[in-house]
């Protein structure tokens, strides 16, 4: 304390010994002016620091004049002598970047002895300043290191964020953690694990806490008590049998500057988290946002490739339930290709043998295509194969698959579909077509006709009935079944194949074995599409009439 002359009773040493050396500087500012300011020794004291190359007030204690930026930049310049009546302003460090400035306001006049006691306790500060910012430099330098080492050492994403959590709580004290991703078109953050906590998938909208706060914002927060916050969501809180009390949240952002996730810590063991907590943070997550970069590409890139190897599969299967070659029948030929638009497709053809001279032919396009689609024609051809030993009506075999399909899809799916039951010594054809494009038989003449005879699609109402119909065959005939992906196949100007110029061709090259129309058919659309939007599964069937 002073006496009445303002001579300090206490040495040096008994005040200093109060301070903390070892913290870091922002704290020790802290510190030092509440010791400055302390009952019996001075009014007040203000610390100033130069940011971005001007001066700002980076702690204060007791009664002081409103801070005058001004003033102090004319001390830095050297324009002012810093002694103004009842206080004194000191710079702390030598050069263009003092580590501080000091504003001392006295009880009473500036004496000397005074004035030699804050010159003392000045160099003190200098010195106590100079030595915590480069240990705290050369700690936040190494933490960075440390983490750079470990944050390169995994491409796993679940891993990598449960090293960011162990590296960011052991630094700052935090007894949780969490690192959130930002799922942009979800409107979501969610995180893998938390560290603290279960490992569980968290997803919350951006539109509720703090986190998505963070998230949609781009800015940190930082609170000392997160329920004095109206954002502060407590759900998680009382769902989890915790209680939050200081928290911290800082985004994590791209080399592009978007907000790719966030940092979210919780309960520092030693008070509120800190600005140099923030500012540790900050220096770590340009090296946070790349890792968690690669990490979710190599992620991506796995899920990709996995993708593809159960794709492949799912081909290999598909093409498993698809006849390997046509059979040869007495009387007729028959050609057929098949080619999915993606790895796996909704279209499916089959020829099933009821009796030596009996056979059953089918051609179905499943709405949509991929996996979905391709899920359904599987259970078609399972249900058909099934419904052929107990059905020996065309009608009631499509009517079955009708009211089955409907019951398993609830209408999410339809199908169309042509079934055709060949009588081969009799040369007839008995079919229903059930909304599937129409067969066209082109006779040895040259005339068309088109086989229509049926019902609506499949899958879509219950309780739908059918039409038989029949069509008598003749040596030269040919008869071109299809999937939509040939008639609606389109090129540059929007223009469709369409039945007629599939007719024509198959009418000019009639003469050809079946199995060569087929591959004439399939390079004309190949030639007509190059360059079209649409593309869709394909099926081309030809049965000729020796």
């Amino acid at each position: 304390m002073l006496g009445e002359a303002g001579l300090p009773l206490e040495t040096l040493e008994q005040v200093v010994a109060t301070l903390n050396p070892e913290t870091e500087p922002g704290e020790l500012a802290a510190q030092m002016v509440c010791i400055l300011a302390a009952p019996g020794r001075l009014e007040g004291a203000r610390l100033w620091r130069v940011v971005g190359g001007l001066p700002s007030v980076w702690q204060e204690s007791g009664e002081l004049p409103k801070p005058d930026a001004a003033h102090i930049e004319r001390i830095l310049q050297g324009k002012d002598s810093g002694t103004n009546g009842d206080h004194c302003t000191f710079v702390l460090g030598h050069g263009a970047n003092p580590v501080g400035i000091l504003e001392a306001r006295p009880k009473g006049p500036l004496d000397p002895r005074t004035r030699g006691w804050l010159e003392l306790f000045r160099r003190y500060a200098e010195v106590a300043l100079e030595s915590s910012e480069r240990r705290h430099a050369v700690i936040e330098l190494s933490t960075i290191v440390e983490a750079t080492k470990r944050l390169n050492s995994t491409l796993d994403l679940a891993e990598l964020l449960n090293i960011i959590l162990q590296l960011t709580t052991r630094h700052t004290g935090a007894e949780r953690g969490t690192v959130f991703l930002v799922d942009r078109e979800r409107g979501e953050i969610w995180s893998l694990v938390g560290l603290g906590l279960d490992t569980h998938e968290i997803r919350l909208p951006t539109s509720r806490g703090i986190a998505g706060w963070v998230a949609e914002q781009g800015e940190t927060v930082n609170l000392e008590d997160a329920y004095a916050d109206p954002r502060f969501e407590s759900e998680v809180d009382v769902r989890l049998g915790f209680r939050t009390r200081s928290l911290l949240c800082l985004p994590i952002r791209s080399k592009s500057g978007e907000t790719i996730g966030v940092l979210q810590l919780l309960n520092k063991k030693s008070g509120p988290f800190t600005h140099a907590d923030e500012n540790l943070l900050r220096a770590i997550s340009d090296h946070v946002a790349l890792a968690l970069e690669n990490a979710q590409l190599h992620r991506d890139l796995l899920h990709k490739q996995r993708m593809e190897r159960d794709l492949a599969l799912a081909r290999s299967i598909q093409l498993g339930l698809l006849p390997e070659r046509p059979p040869v029948l007495e009387g007729f030929e028959l050609g057929v290709a098949h080619r999915p638009s993606l790895e796996v497709g909704g279209d499916y053809y089959d020829f099933i043998a009821l009796a030596p001279d009996t056979i059953l032919t089918v051609v179905a396009d499943v709405e949509g295509k991929g996996v979905g689609s391709a899920m359904v024609m599987a259970n078609l051809q399972a249900t058909l194969h099934a419904l052929l030993a107990h059905l020996h009506s065309l009608e009631r075999l499509v009517e079955s698959l009708n009211d089955m399909m409907l019951a398993d899809t609830r209408g999410q799916k339809f199908m169309t579909m042509f079934v055709g039951l060949l009588d081969q010594p009799r040369r007839t054809l008995h079919y229903v077509n059930a909304g599937h494009v129409q067969p066209a038989v082109v006779r040895v003449n040259g005339d068309v006709e088109y086989l229509t005879e049926g019902g609506m699609v499949v899958g879509l109402f219950a309780g739908v009935r059918y039409e038989r119909g029949h069509v008598k065959l003749h040596p030269g005939d040919v008869v071109v079944f299809c999937t939509d992906g040939i008639t609606e196949a389109n090129n540059s100007s929007e223009e469709e194949f369409g039945t007629q110029r599939l007719v024509d061709l198959v009418t000019r090259e009639r003469h050809l074995p079946a199995q060569e129309i087929v591959q004439a058919v399939m390079t004309s659309v190949d030639s007509f599409s190059r360059g079209g939007t649409h593309e869709d599964d394909r099926v081309i069937l030809i049965l000729k009439v020796s």
